[in-house]
């Protein structure tokens, strides 16, 4: 234990999604021990990132406007709409190049553990995208875990009566993996998407 404003530091920092108490010390006297004038350039950036950046109004990605970026570019396909469950996962997405449309981010997946529920999600927005009819395909891009696949599944059966094409990312063996070390529900998963090889 430090004393005051140092331990302060120490525990704001540790606060942080994946800073242990150990990286929560580290960072706090990397602080201490950098120019004043590099510290005040991270609490500017800090303090700028909570005034300029805001939640797109249409998709819920992050923005410094109205609309993010995606949303106001005009040869973005309006009739595909990839469901994610953070910005992150939007980022990652485009990092491939391979999809044209729109997104939408929920905010996070259903985890009655953790006590979220779909009401805890931006589902409603969602739907309320879909009422137009514009939209004929949803691709569900959500975690391949308990949660993500939960939501996936609440979402396809809440989408249903709507006649949507409804799609999930492939998932499965990653590139350079031995299939002794793949566990059950992946080498499962891999069986199921399987695709035909063409040669």
């Amino acid at each position: 234990m430090y004393e005051g404003v140092v331990q302060n530091l120490i525990d704001e920092l540790g606060l942080l999604p994946g800073v242990g108490p150990k990286s929560a010390q580290r960072i706090a006297f990397h602080l201490l021990a950098a120019d004043p004038a590099d510290v005040k350039r991270l609490a500017h950036a800090l303090l700028e990132v909570k005034e300029k950046v805001r939640f797109c109004r249409v998709c819920g990605n992050v923005a410094e406007e109205e609309e993010c970026r995606i949303c106001r570019d005009q040869r973005r396909d309006p009739h595909v709409i990839c469901v994610v469950e953070e910005s992150k996962d939007v980022v990652a997405i485009e990092r491939t190049r391979e999809f044209r449309g729109r997104y939408h981010v929920l905010g996070g997946a259903i985890s009655p553990i953790d006590g979220i529920g779909p009401d805890d999600l931006k589902i409603r927005e969602l739907m309320t995208r879909l009422a137009d009819g514009r939209v004929t395909e949803l691709i569900l891009a959500t975690d391949p875990n308990l949660e993500g696949e939960a939501t996936a599944t609440y979402l396809a059966r809440l989408v249903k009566p709507l006649q949507l094409k409804v799609t999930r990312l492939a998932s499965g063996l990653p590139v350079g993996g031995d299939l002794e070390y793949a566990d059950e529900v992946t080498l499962g998963r891999a069986f199921e998407g399987r695709r035909l090889l063409d040669v």
